[in-house]
């Protein structure tokens, strides 16, 4: 008996030995098969990266003089921030109302739900910096482009996610919500949205962080924020301010992502 349990044994890990050795040689032939195709050389990579580090380091740290733009890069990033969170409270507000009408529990009309769904999932695909390249076309560059990019992204994201949580978290209390005899909309205010409160406001805080990172790519095409500063200081060749630029907005995102993470303890 023991002996047949350790054949057992030695062919079952020698089939999980088969399989992973015959998933990575797939992988590695996939990878020299795209490389190969792209004329990719992957030696480049212990040449170029070192001189590229380097570079970077020589030049982007920021000097004496670089200092002077702090003030203005400061108004610049408090002005990117405070487009990001407006984006994504009005964007959560419309997404709070859609995810309501095409959710299955909460959604009343079949076909309604299913127009809500494909309505959100085509402003979740578009990617943000398509959405900024085409808004560009209609409202040229200024802040409202910036900020109905990110209001768009923000509300195709939230709709889908504000889907998911309200059917996760709130079905089985409406089945006892409507047996007390309330109307749908005191099944939706007073019992479904207080239920999903804490997980749609997590989703919110999620958002804000990634509209705040996203919103420096796009003021960088829309020429407003500090994307503005950003690319204009970079064709500028100044840098060392790019550096500070770089700098200021690394420390706000991850000062959000804080707060961030230290609100949602709380409300959790």
């Amino acid at each position: 008996m023991m002996t047949d349990n350790g054949q057992a044994m030695q062919q079952y890990f020698g089939k999980r030995k088969l399989v992973m050795w015959s998933i990575t040689l797939i992988i590695v032939g996939i990878y020299v098969v795209t490389a190969l195709f792209v004329n990719y050389d992957s030696t480049s990579v212990f040449t170029t990266v070192p001189k590229g580090v380097t570079w970077l380091l020589a030049n982007f740290v920021p000097t004496s003089k670089s200092m002077a733009t702090i003030p203005a890069i400061i108004i610049a990033m408090i002005g990117t921030v405070g487009m990001s969170v407006s984006a994504s409270l009005i964007g959560a507000v419309f997404a709070l109302f859609a995810a309501i009408v095409g959710s299955a529990v909460t959604g009343i009309y079949k076909p309604l739900q299913v127009a809500t769904r494909i309505f959100a999932s085509f402003f979740r695909n578009i990617p943000l910096v398509a959405w900024a390249m085409i808004l560009l076309f209609s409202f040229k560059q200024n802040d409202l482009t910036g900020f109905l990019a990110l209001f768009f992204t923000s509300f195709g994201y939230l709709t889908r996610a504000f889907m998911e949580t309200i059917e996760d978290t709130a079905g089985p209390a409406i089945e006892a919500l409507k047996a007390t005899g309330a109307s749908y909309w005191q099944i939706v205010f007073r019992g479904v949205v207080p239920m999903a409160a804490t997980s749609l406001m997590s989703w919110l805080l999620y958002m804000v962080e990634n509209n705040v990172r996203d919103a420096t790519l796009v003021g960088m095409l829309t020429g407003t924020g500090i994307g503005f500063l950003f690319d204009y200081y970079y064709k500028s060749f100044d840098y060392d301010v790019v550096g500070i630029v770089i700098l200021v907005t690394v420390v706000v995102v991850v000062a959000l992502e804080m707060i961030s993470n230290k609100v949602r303890r709380l409300i959790m």
